[in-house]
């Protein structure tokens, strides 16, 4: 990352990728890496890594737990209406359903670092207030 720390993700079905709750002063194995807990997955640009800017350390078999369908929510910006995405398909949704879901958005690269380097300051970041769950 910009500060020379080191975090890590792991690729799923495109355009999902799992990020783990880990950052390192060097760069870790991919035991350790794995060992880890996955803080959120996102949907992001699959250019973070065929560009290269995100460079792969190992390829492994994903758990079972990384395999399974991701909820994301989706708001209307006008209208407020919710919905759940699970694999492309959405389905009406009520506030409770969504609290606690990442937003149905893709992500830059750039964004998902900016997030990571927040999270690591305690601070907030621009980018997920901007994709919060509006309540009325």
């Amino acid at each position: 990352m910009s500060d020379g720390q080191f975090s890590y993700g792991r690729v799923l079905a495109e355009p999902l990728n799992a990020f783990y709750d880990f950052v390192s002063e060097s760069e870790a194995d991919a035991e350790t890496v794995l060992s880890q807990p996955v803080k959120y997955t996102l949907l992001v640009m699959n250019n973070a890594v065929t560009s290269g800017r995100w460079r792969v350390i190992s390829q492994a078999d994903l758990d079972a737990d990384l395999q399974k369908p991701v909820r994301f929510f989706k708001q209307h910006l006008i209208s407020g209406e919710l919905s759940i995405n699970i694999n492309g398909e959405s389905f009406p949704a009520t506030v409770q359903d969504c609290i606690g879901l990442e937003c149905n958005a893709v992500w830059d690269a750039e964004h998902v670092e900016d997030r990571i380097l927040d999270e690591i300051k305690g601070r907030p970041n621009k980018w997920v207030e901007s994709l919060k769950l509006k309540l009325n």
